[in-house]
C-alpha cells in the first residue's frame, strides 16, 4: 500500500467511527440529565445596597449630586474590589 491509499483508508475509518458514535448517542434512551439536587440556584435576598443602586439608577443625572448615591457607589466599588469599607468619620465632641 502506498501513502495515499493508507491516508484514505484512515479517513474512511475515522468518519465511520464518528458516524457510529453520533448514531449511538442520538438513539440512546436514558434518563435526561438533571442538575444535581445539591446545587441550588442563588436566590437574591433583600440587599440594601442593591436597593440603593436601583434608587440611584432611577434618579438618573441627579444621582451625581445625591450624597446617598455617592455613598452607595463607594460601597459598591469597595465590594467589587474586595476592599473593606472605610470607617465612618467620627465627630469631635470637644466643641472645636
Amino acid at each position: 500500500m502506498d501513502g495515499k491509499m493508507l491516508a484514505r483508508l484512515g479517513a474512511v475509518v475515522f468518519v465511520t467511527i464518528a458516524i457510529t458514535a453520533t448514531v449511538i448517542e442520538l438513539t440512546r434512551k436514558g434518563e435526561p440529565s438533571q442538575p444535581s439536587s445539591l446545587v441550588r440556584p442563588v436566590e437574591p435576598g433583600a440587599d440594601p445596597l442593591r436597593e440603593g443602586q436601583r434608587r440611584c439608577q432611577q434618579l438618573g443625572q441627579k444621582a451625581a449630586e445625591d450624597a446617598e448615591c455617592l455613598r452607595v457607589w463607594a460601597q459598591t466599588r469597595d465590594r467589587f474590589l474586595g476592599r473593606s469599607p472605610a470607617p465612618a468619620p467620627t465627630r469631635s465632641t470637644d466643641g472645636q
